[in-house]
């Protein structure tokens, strides 16, 4: 159920109206549009994903699937902490669900981000850490050029004294890349925790 914004956040509030019913690249969207944002501006930790998929289509609810599990099994935060919009913003690169290609789902639309990002930040102030989960999020924010997404997340530690944390998606099928990259869960998964127990206390 999406989440009720506090009076104080009007603007955001308006924000989200205004977003929820953006249709700007409805022709592109085999299901139509469903923007799935959680936003509120007290939120001190901002998830940067890539688009929802078909089952967070349906439910309208952002990681409501098995790569949400694992980022929140990453994260260490039960749902209540996760979706608790006080303290944590979600918005994807893409808004809405793009289509499956060759390889699974479409990269996100490239109309939201230039249209949505700034204004959004720009209404949570309090926003201290930023993760950017996949190349997408990772390619707008970070200078990423000539990186791959594996070199990208090596050099956490500059960007995390920038206000950002880049992390591989959580989706089932980046297990093999995980599972030959053991350092990312045993060097990057703890900092990540710490992060966000000093973010969320």
């Amino acid at each position: 159920m999406p989440s009720r914004l506090k009076s104080a956040d009007a603007p955001l509030e308006r924000l989200v109206t205004e977003i929820r019913a953006c249709t700007l690249c409805s022709e592109h969207l085999p299901l139509g549009p469903r923007p799935v944002v959680r936003l509120g501006s007290s939120a001190k930790l901002l998830i940067i994903g890539q688009a929802p998929g078909t089952k967070v289509h349906a439910s309208g609810v952002p990681w409501d699937d098995a790569s949400g599990e694992r980022l929140r099994a990453w994260m260490n935060l039960e749902k209540e902490i996760f979706y608790d919009t006080a303290r944590i913003a979600i918005m994807p690169m893409g808004f809405c669900y793009p289509g499956r290609g060759k390889g699974g789902d479409l990269p996100p639309r490239p109309e939201c981000a230039p249209r949505w990002h700034d204004r959004v930040r720009a209404l949570l102030p309090e926003v201290r850490l930023t993760l950017l989960i996949g190349q997408y999020a990772q390619a707008r924010y970070l200078d990423t050029r000539g990186q791959t997404l594996e070199q990208t997340v090596q050099n956490w530690r500059q960007h995390l004294a920038l206000g950002f944390l880049p992390l591989p998606h959580p989706s089932p099928r980046n297990t093999l890349w995980l599972r030959k990259r053991p350092w990312f869960e045993e060097e990057v998964v703890p900092v990540l925790q710490a992060e966000l127990r000093r973010l969320l206390a």
